[in-house]
């Protein structure tokens, strides 16, 4: 009787979770550890062996490789994303749709990232940025313009990519 409930139980599960209109209406969420199976500290290997981003520039011996997630690919002069190799995945910059566990991403409005992370800080002549909840090893990093987002990226505190 044991088995068969526990066949049962996995059988529903793997039925709830093959059902192609769930699996349609869940998309990840930049943060707290990274955008899907796409991690923060991942190194250069892990991260291609996801197959979910494509090298645009360096190698595994750069001291830093851009990439874009092959579901938002990014123009020519740009990344999806930072790969460090001494700190693995680095900065993961959000596309269009993407959003924060908060529902913050690209078109939210200054007084929203306030109203999401009340602790958001802007130092003078620097962007605001605020640690992400859940992860105190990472932070935001917002990109306004007339109060409105243009960017936003998700940043181990100790990557060493971008200034």
């Amino acid at each position: 009787m044991k088995k068969m409930l526990v066949a049962a139980l996995a059988g529903g599960a793997l039925l709830i979770a093959g059902t192609p209109a769930l699996a349609q209406t869940v998309k990840p969420a930049l943060g707290p550890y990274g955008y899907g199976k796409v991690k923060l500290g991942m190194s250069f290997k892990q991260a291609k062996a996801t197959g979910k981003v494509t090298l645009k520039w360096g190698d595994k011996d750069s001291s830093c490789s851009g990439w874009d997630l092959k579901a938002y690919p990014t123009g020519k002069d740009s990344v999806g994303l930072y790969i460090s190799k001494r700190r693995g995945v680095a900065v993961i910059f959000a596309a269009k749709g993407m959003k924060t566990p908060e529902g913050i991403g690209i078109g939210s409005t200054m007084k929203q990232v306030k109203a999401a992370y009340p602790k958001v800080k802007t130092p003078r002549g620097l962007n605001p940025h605020v640690s992400v909840p859940g992860n105190p090893k990472a932070h935001y990093t917002f990109f306004a313009d007339k109060g409105r987002l243009e960017g936003l990226s998700l940043a181990l505190g100790t990557q060493d990519c971008v200034s």
